[in-house]
């Protein structure tokens, strides 16, 4: 049977390249992969966005979301073609939450207190991380000036993105086996909602790293491929985790 493809969605203040080093072991082992470039104006768009990507991969799909990545596989991720979900430091929602209304529910984000907004012509306002906050913020044990390159190349995300809830009543992952790789350290979502939501999902694996940062893609993307792979594997033989 062909290899599922991994399809990798970045989330708000990152863009693909984030994705660079999981995308480099996936070619190491030989498995398809695709990075979105998620266009962060908001969940409904961003979802139909990734359901034309996904139209575009040729057989089944393993569909990675990272942070507000998550929220878009969620509502995205109830295709046929999808096998698997894998989360990395995500939002996991249910039907009606919102990251915003879910990050908030436990304590311990500092996101808030880091972000610049500023108006749009389109309407609205676009939310970034300011440079001077970002390595503390996202990136803890990312060599700083890596940490630094990525404060510059941060796609903005609308604000009205991170309060739109999920329209689906059924959210993909309740119908698809989910993986989940989160640090204890991540300042922008708090672990104990990680925690929360890997649990109700009933997650076929959940690893947490220690000392790990909400950017584990950059600082830690041996262990998030290594979560990647396992989902691929489980899956590879018709769909479902292998017993």
């Amino acid at each position: 049977m062909p290899t599922p493809t991994v399809v990798l969605v970045h989330g708000a203040f990152a863009d693909s390249s984030s994705w660079n080093e999981v995308v480099a072991r996936m070619d190491e082992d030989d498995v398809p992969v695709v990075a979105v470039a998620n266009p962060l104006r908001g969940l409904a768009e961003d979802a139909r966005y990734l359901s034309d990507v996904l139209d575009a991969v040729a057989g089944e799909v393993v569909l990675v979301g990272h942070c507000y990545g998550g929220m878009v596989i969620t509502e995205a991720g109830s295709r046929d073609a999808v096998t698997a979900l894998v989360y990395v430091s995500a939002f996991a929602p249910d039907h009606g939450e919102s990251a915003d209304e879910l990050s908030r529910r436990f304590p311990g984000s500092t996101l808030g207190d880091t972000v610049a907004r500023y108006p749009v012509r389109s309407g609205g306002r676009e939310l970034v991380v300011r440079r001077e906050a970002f390595a503390d913020q996202l990136a803890a044990d990312v060599p700083r000036p890596l940490a630094a390159a990525m404060s510059v190349t941060q796609r903005p995300v609308a604000e009205g993105a991170l309060s739109d809830t999920v329209e689906s009543t059924v959210p993909a992952w309740r119908t698809r086996p989910s993986w989940f790789v989160y640090g204890d350290a991540d300042r922008s979502i708090p672990t104990a909602a990680l925690r929360f939501m890997a649990d109700r999902a009933d997650a076929v694996v959940r690893r947490v790293l220690w000392d790990g940062p909400h950017a584990l893609g950059v600082s830690r993307p041996d262990d998030v491929a290594d979560v990647i792979l396992e989902a691929v594997a489980a899956v590879g033989t018709g769909g479902r985790p292998a017993d």
